[in-house]
């Protein structure tokens, strides 16, 4: 096995405030973690574990089901959509069988009833899960992470993708598609030397990742169009999703010393969590937006 960190955060979302000290408790019982130093967080909703997993590192979640804010299978497709990246744990008072299933199916890496587990059981699962976790996201990295970007390639994309717009519609939450396309990246390359244009993709991944939350999906598509598919919170639209793009743009070219600029045409589409949508439906409502963004800018002469 994969040697663990030091220490192992563990993230307990249980809605009883006592339920930290008694998971503490276990794992320091002899055949708990005897050899891993554990540090134990708990929150009680499951807005307060998204805000958790936000701020990072976080090795495991530990997770029940039925919270104030959210109630079965919709609680851990919400959480492990958000934090992708990080191993799940069912930890939940109900031992019913076709939920258990259902949570695995769906990628969490274990099922625990909270009554009959003990200090081993306990163990074992968050080592395994995050081992397990490890090798799954190495193995699915090899065909869904672009070489250049480190972003999501369009398989990547499209796969996750689906998940993330079943789960908007699921939760009733709107969902917005932002589509980018560089500006005159051929001449970047044409003039500069493809060595250029592979540091000017590289330049809007990273003002891609400065701008969106680690939750959102973004994915180099090819050549030079990206795309970041986004569950809206409190105060966002896809107007001001757009905006912070462009703006993330501004920012990076004022720090930069390189002899190009980044410009981009930036297309958005919408969709509301009432309504089913399919994801290539949105890419082209986002992809028509964008050219016609870029059309205009080159009736302005602006290209």
């Amino acid at each position: 096995m994969t040697s663990i960190s030091q220490p192992l955060l563990v993230l307990l979302v249980e809605r009883d405030p006592a339920g930290g000290d008694r998971l503490c408790a276990l794992l320091e019982q002899p055949d708990g973690m005897d050899d891993v130093e554990v540090e134990v967080e708990q929150v009680t909703t499951l807005d307060a574990a998204l805000e958790r997993l936000a701020a990072g590192g976080v090795d495991v979640v530990l997770l029940d089901l039925d919270l104030p804010d959210s109630v079965g299978l919709t609680t851990f497709e919400r959480a492990s959509a958000f934090a992708p990246d990080v191993p799940f744990v069912i930890y939940t008072d109900t031992g019913d069988a076709q939920l258990a299933v259902g949570s695995v199916q769906g990628g969490a890496q274990d099922y625990l009833v909270r009554g009959e587990v003990r200090p081993a059981m306990l163990s074992r699962a968050i080592l395994y899960a995050i081992e397990r976790h490890r090798l799954i996201a190495a193995l699915r990295s090899l065909s869904l992470i672009d070489d250049l970007t480190g972003l999501y390639n369009r398989r990547g994309f499209t796969e996750l993708g689906e998940q993330y717009l079943k789960l908007a519609w699921r939760s009733g939450r709107a969902i917005t598609l932002v589509y980018l396309d560089v500006d005159r990246f051929k001449s970047i390359n044409d003039s500069l030397g493809h060595h250029m244009g592979d540091r000017a993709l590289k330049r809007v991944a990273d003002v891609l990742r400065a701008t969106f939350r680690r939750s959102d999906i973004v994915a180099r598509l090819g050549g030079d169009e990206f795309a970041v598919l986004a569950l809206e919170t409190t105060g966002e639209s896809a107007e001001w999703l757009a905006q912070r793009l462009r703006e993330g743009v501004s920012v990076d070219n004022a720090s930069t010393h390189e002899p190009f600029r980044l410009a981009a045409s930036v297309g958005v589409a919408r969709s509301m969590g009432d309504e089913r949508v399919s994801l290539d439906d949105l890419m082209a409502q986002a992809d028509a937006a964008m050219y016609r963004e870029k059309r205009a800018k080159r009736q302005a002469a602006y290209l």
